[in-house]
């Protein structure tokens, strides 16, 4: 019985992180389909919608509004609907947490993100991000003191140290695998050899 439940959870392992990956990406493209497609019908003669279009509509929409964010009157708006949001008790939570997971989710694009290091921490050593050294700069003078991102494991955000340049050791990895290290509490998959 135990020898069946130990290939019960082998398989369950194998099958679950690629079954909820490709339901995500399939809810999330027929979510954009579903989204858009009313108003695509609305906009055009229904023998020139096609499957898909709403898709291409609503990336094309998305492209449309990441241009539209870096106008100033735009930013302004998206800054003040920030402050509105973030004053409402409980949207302030949902609004927070989501924006802190979009964050993360983009923190190995950065061009800021310089470097990812070990910092000393209780005689533990801790994974870190280079993200701030003009800020530390301007913050602190001539301390030397450069931002440093600490993600939480299992969670949605993490702090930001400022730390002496001299107490970080640089490690050879990149961003996005020590991410992956950080957010999963280094339980990682073992790759194919």
């Amino acid at each position: 019985m135990n020898k069946l439940i130990a290939l019960l959870l082998k398989g369950l392992v194998a099958v679950l992180p690629i079954g909820l990956t490709v339901y995500l990406i399939f809810w999330l493209l027929a979510t954009g389909e579903a989204i858009a497609q009313p108003l695509l019908l609305w906009l055009i003669p229904d023998a020139l919608y096609f499957p898909g279009l709403g898709l291409i509509a609503s990336l094309g929409g998305l492209v449309l509004t990441g241009f539209l964010v870096n106008l100033y009157g735009i930013r302004y708006l998206v800054k003040l609907s920030h402050n509105v949001f973030e004053r409402i008790p409980l949207v302030k939570s949902l609004y927070g947490a989501i924006k802190d997971m979009m964050m993360v989710f983009n923190l190995a694009e950065k061009k800021e993100m310089k470097s990812v290091v070990s910092i000393e921490w209780n005689g533990a050593q801790v994974i870190g991000f280079v993200t701030g050294e003009q800020t530390g700069e301007r913050l602190f003078g001539e301390q030397n003191l450069v931002g440093v991102y600490v993600p939480l494991s299992y969670q949605i955000g993490g702090i930001t140290l400022y730390i002496a340049k001299d107490r970080l050791t640089e490690l050879d990895i990149g961003v996005e695998e020590a991410m992956r290290l950080a957010l999963t509490a280094g339980v990682q998959s073992q790759k194919e050899k």
